[in-house]
């Protein structure tokens, strides 16, 4: 007799592990060690700018260091381990990525031995805060989206400040030539006009020279101060609405990765499967018409005349 009770396939080795390095970096306990060692490690890099400090705690300084090194060895390791049954979705993650940059460069001997280098890595740890603070990823995920808009942006800007800077140049070379006495020079002045900064003494500069320098000086206000910057602001406040929103929209349903649950999942669409065929069946029965019995020839007595 045929046993047709569903086997249930043991989990293998890749699955249990990524089930219990999940089950650790899902913990709310595991994110707020892991943020309280960055802030420590940002207090260590501070610690570290004065001389006295690093005269009387070389030892225990560098020992701190090696520590945050291996907790935070200890942590990529953990969030591989998650991903072991599906190791594509750690690589979809841009922050597992930076996070997997900033750990692995520390063991490079090229940056172990340049000081500067490693001074910036160990610095672009306290970035990786950004996991943990919402609003701070929503930030950098819009500063990065702004990106192409900024770049249409400066491109702009760069050609309004090199045509401004030529007409600066040719009206007022000779009388100011310590703002106006070359291209490069121009463009510094006008790019520190930009801010407003100092724009009242340059108009009445400007005066002295020629009253045409009013035109001049306003127009230039108008469109780098005014209309570039407020453009500028509209692309970076758009892209913070796309990143807010993007952070904000429901996750996709992560797949069954389990053997044991998807032949769970599969026995029930089979059990429900066979429910609808009965169903229809019995529909189908009900609906039918009733048989037509035959109809009985009754023989008609002869009438004998």
């Amino acid at each position: 007799m045929t046993d047709n009770t569903p086997t249930v396939r043991p989990a293998t080795a890749r699955v249990s592990t990524a089930r219990w390095c999940r089950a650790i970096t899902d913990a709310r306990w595991f994110a707020v060690t892991v943020f309280c060692l960055i802030l420590a490690n940002a207090a260590l890099l501070g610690a570290e700018t004065y001389t006295g400090v690093v005269t009387d705690w070389h030892g225990w300084l560098s020992l701190a260091e090696h520590a945050c090194v291996a907790a935070f060895t200890v942590e990529i390791l953990l969030r591989l381990g998650a991903h072991a049954d599906r190791p594509h979705g750690f690589f979809r993650d841009p922050w597992n990525l930076f996070d997997l940059a900033v750990v692995l460069s520390t063991f490079l001997p090229v940056v172990r031995e340049n000081t500067t280098v490693l001074r910036l890595l160990r610095l672009a740890r306290v970035l990786r805060t950004a996991r943990f603070l919402p609003q701070l990823r929503v930030f950098l995920v819009a500063v990065a989206r702004s990106l192409p808009g900024t770049l249409s942006f400066l491109l702009v800007g760069a050609l309004l400040l090199y045509v401004y800077a030529m007409v600066g140049w040719v009206f007022f070379a000779r009388h100011d030539p310590q703002h106006y006495g070359s291209v490069g020079r121009a463009v510094l002045t006008l790019f520190l006009l930009m801010t407003l900064d100092g724009i009242g003494d340059a108009v009445h500069a400007g005066l002295e020279i020629s009253r045409f320098s009013l035109l001049y000086y306003a127009s230039f206000v108008l469109l780098a101060s005014f209309v570039l910057v407020n453009v500028l602001i509209g692309v970076v406040l758009t892209s913070l609405d796309e990143a807010r929103n993007m952070e904000h929209a429901a996750p996709a349903p992560r797949p069954v990765s389990d053997p044991a649950a998807q032949q769970t999942l599969l026995d029930r669409i089979a059990t429900a499967r066979r429910a609808l065929d009965d169903l229809e069946r019995e529909l189908t029965h009900a609906s039918a018409p009733p048989p037509v019995e035959a109809e009985r020839t009754v023989p008609t007595p002869s009438r004998h005349m």
